[in-house]
């Protein structure tokens, strides 16, 4: 998404809620975020789960050493160990393998979630062993650069969003996306400005 599309949906969500029009002018647009497509960064959200960013980079850089290429078909031909030794746990060795069998079996496709609706494309990325809804929708609003996507097991965002509509305390996953369905067709623009809300919330 552009700085262009973000500042019209911003628009189009100041006039659907009035608590983003209070919201909006004190904190300004969020930033545009995107991430690569592909098994690549399939296999680094992998690394990065449960663990801080800079040692997920640590982890990264080590793994390249070992693949300076990585595709399911690298990641199938290098021993387990190798990955442990980079600093995989060996869970997410596990995960890492399974990721790459399913690519090579043709039961996940990496590229082919482009051609997925929303809901097709979470379907295809949960049924991978180690990737939760969170890591779907992300993988969906970075990557894919969907507009409707609500994270909603995200904390920060829920913890901004009880903020934002001043209440006494942060909702709940479900009732997180009750609160924010008139902000559609928009939820991945009004996700990005929930986190900037967050960090920089007036006093």
């Amino acid at each position: 998404m552009t700085p262009e599309t973000i500042e019209h949906a911003m628009e189009a969500l100041a006039k659907a809620d009035p608590d983003i029009a209070r919201a909006y002018p004190l904190v300004g647009a969020p930033a545009p975020r995107q991430r690569d497509q592909g098994f690549a960064t399939f296999f680094s959200t992998i690394v990065s789960q449960q663990i801080s960013t800079e040692a997920a980079r640590a982890i990264m850089r080590r793994v390249k050493a070992v693949l300076p290429e990585l595709h399911a078909e690298a990641v199938i031909g290098v021993e387990g160990q190798a990955l442990r030794d980079a600093g995989l746990s060996w869970r997410k060795v596990e995960y890492a393998k399974g990721l790459a069998e399913a690519e090579l079996a043709g039961t996940f496709s990496a590229d082919g979630l482009a051609m997925l609706s929303d809901d097709e494309a979470i379907t295809a990325i949960t049924q991978l062993r180690g990737f939760g809804r969170w890591s779907a929708e992300i993988y969906l609003m970075f990557s894919l650069q969907r507009p409707d996507i609500f994270p909603a097991d995200d904390l920060a965002l829920r913890v901004a969003l009880g903020r934002l509509k001043k209440r006494e305390d942060k909702p709940t996953p479900k009732q997180a996306r009750q609160l924010v369905e008139h902000w559609a067709p928009w939820r991945s623009v009004g996700s990005l400005f929930l986190w900037h809300y967050y960090r920089g919330e007036p006093l």
